[in-house]
């Protein structure tokens, strides 16, 4: 049997340290929101032919530097950025246009992006996280009971902190994907938590008289093996997505992120929260009796 929640203070350091730093970067340097938030300028080229992105965004850097890169469709490439004026993108054109022989239709699009737009979005993301995990919470608290559903949710919001986390130390670009990404999140890592706690709650029936710690251990030990697995095939398909498909990376990366935290979360976080709780309300019915 695994001792899970004997080191429950390992669990908790690892993840703190990460959130601590995080919000240290967070108060000191803040996000690094992209074109979608900020507003900037959209530009698509359409190359022709097969390219090697990095060579592109060597010539992209001399007119702009905060920048994001994505290959569309094999042949084309977005570029984005919150500081490329007309004229440096009229000549930021010209210097790929001469290097890759192209015409002058090449350049497909050229748009100016508000941030009005991306606020607005930031704003509903955050009503409907707020929304759906008070969902979990309510649904969590029926279906088993509310110390099953506050360990949730609190696993929830560690995974939602230590991806954010990331980003800050990291200063990667967030647009709007990310929030998609987040929301995605939610609900995954709700699903391997829900496999633990309805595994504890069926040894509850048979294993009456054990301790809580105990009987954490054995329902952690009994269903390990199904959540890493299940995390790892998704991991592997997320991996394939951001590697192959470069359009869906601002999305693809951050549930990546999330679902290893997500997997992390249930068995090290969610799991011992509950004991933590289920502790606490034992020595609160024994002073009451006193």
């Amino acid at each position: 049997m695994l001792k899970i929640i004997e080191k429950t203070k390992i669990w908790f350091a690892a993840s703190l340290i990460i959130i601590i730093i995080g919000l240290g970067f967070i108060i000191t340097k803040g996000f690094n929101f992209g074109i979608d938030f900020k507003g900037g300028t959209q530009v698509v080229i359409d190359i022709g032919k097969d390219f090697d992105k990095f060579e592109v965004e060597e010539i992209i850097k001399n007119y702009a530097n905060d920048v994001t890169t994505n290959k569309v469709d094999g042949n084309q490439i977005e570029i984005k950025s919150n500081n490329l004026d007309s004229n440096k993108v009229s000549e930021m054109f010209k210097e790929i246009k001469d290097t890759y022989s192209l015409e002058d239709s090449a350049l497909i699009s050229q748009d100016e992006i508000g941030a009005t737009i991306g606020k607005e979005l930031a704003k509903k993301s955050v009503i409907a996280l707020i929304i759906s995990t008070l969902a979990i919470l309510i649904y969590v608290a029926i279906r088993f009971e509310f110390k099953f559903g506050s360990a949730a949710v609190l696993a929830l919001i560690h995974d939602v902190l230590i991806t954010v986390s990331v980003y800050a130390i990291f200063q990667i670009p967030i647009n709007t994907p990310f929030i998609a990404a987040i929301l995605s999140i939610v609900g995954y890592s709700i699903n391997d938590t829900i496999v633990i706690f309805d595994r504890i709650r069926e040894n509850q029936k048979k294993m009456r008289g054990v301790t809580p710690t105990e009987l954490a251990n054995v329902s952690i030990t009994q269903t390990i093996k199904r959540s890493i697995n299940t995390s790892l095939t998704t991991v592997i398909t997320i991996s394939c997505v951001y590697a192959f498909v470069p359009s869906i990376r601002d999305f693809a990366f951050p549930l990546l992120l999330g679902i290893i935290c997500g997997a992390y979360s249930s068995i090290f976080i969610a799991s011992p929260l509950w004991v933590i709780f289920k502790n606490k309300g034992k020595h609160n019915t024994v002073k009451l009796k006193k």
